[in-house]
């Protein structure tokens, strides 16, 4: 039997929606870009598989051109200069691969090579990345983006109509998910919890202190599940693993 390479929570991290505040664009060729910054996709691998996690490998590079050049309105004398490269990034046993491109313009000739250089290292990066996942990029390739949307807005909302509220309740709170739980509901989610196969228990029980930071010595999560982003992870956790999910508990958690 294969060894699962990604735990329950890498998944729905890799299975997640693009934050559209992560996105920046640009104007190229006349139309309008998406992309993610290079220290984004260094930030997301280490948000979700650990700092320690991933390897990164520039497996190729060359110089395809370097040339004369004029700079900016003043026609200074300068240089501009190309490199292709390729990285390998390895998580586990799975490894991806991607090639990139970069241009390095500057009046001296070892700083554009320099610029090149770490662009093409970078884009390639990305291009590898992009290929675990919306969170890397992946969902800008569509150009309808429907995988791009806001991180406040609850993963079930996307597959639920809003509820109909009156206008007096339709101010947003503050923060969106610290909102406290019914204890009704937290004893729902606490029961379809616990009566998860014990394997299943403990990847949940191990996701959920990595998610919200439970301290190691804390000897339960019980008394951390009391906020509207703790029933919103939950779900997502489970509807992404439905087959660990007890007999009569695949409906969807209370409100």
């Amino acid at each position: 039997m294969a060894t699962a390479v990604f735990s329950p929570e890498q998944i729905a991290a890799l299975s997640a929606p693009l934050d559209r505040a992560k996105v920046q664009t640009r104007s190229q060729a006349g139309r309008s870009l998406a992309y993610l910054e290079g220290w984004q996709a260094i930030a997301e691998a280490n948000r979700i598989f650990g700092f320690d996690g991933w390897q990164r490998e520039t497996i190729a590079v060359q110089c395809v051109s370097e040339r004369e050049r004029t700079l900016g309105s003043s026609n200074r004398a300068g240089w501009g200069v190309t490199y292709t490269a390729r990285v390998r990034i390895r998580v586990g046993d799975v490894i991806r691969e991607g090639s990139g491109a970069g241009h390095g313009i500057d009046a001296d000739l070892g700083q554009a090579h320099e610029s090149a250089l770490k662009e093409a290292e970078t884009d390639a990066m990305k291009r590898a990345l992009m290929t675990f996942g919306n969170p890397f990029g992946l969902a800008l390739y569509d150009k309808q983006q429907r995988e791009v949307t806001s991180a406040t807005a609850p993963q079930s909302a996307r597959h639920a109509p809003a509820p109909q509220r009156n206008s007096a309740a339709t101010e947003p709170t503050a923060e969106v998910g610290l909102e406290p739980l019914d204890p009704a509901t937290v004893q729902q989610i606490l029961a379809t919890v616990r009566g998860l196969p014990r394997p299943a228990l403990e990847g949940f029980t191990k996701a959920f202190r990595k998610r919200f930071q439970v301290p190691a010595d804390a000897p339960s999560i019980a008394d951390r599940i009391y906020q509207r982003r703790h029933h919103d992870w939950i779900e997502t956790f489970l509807v992404s693993h439905q087959s660990v999910r007890p007999a009569g508990q695949h409906q969807q958690l209370a409100a």
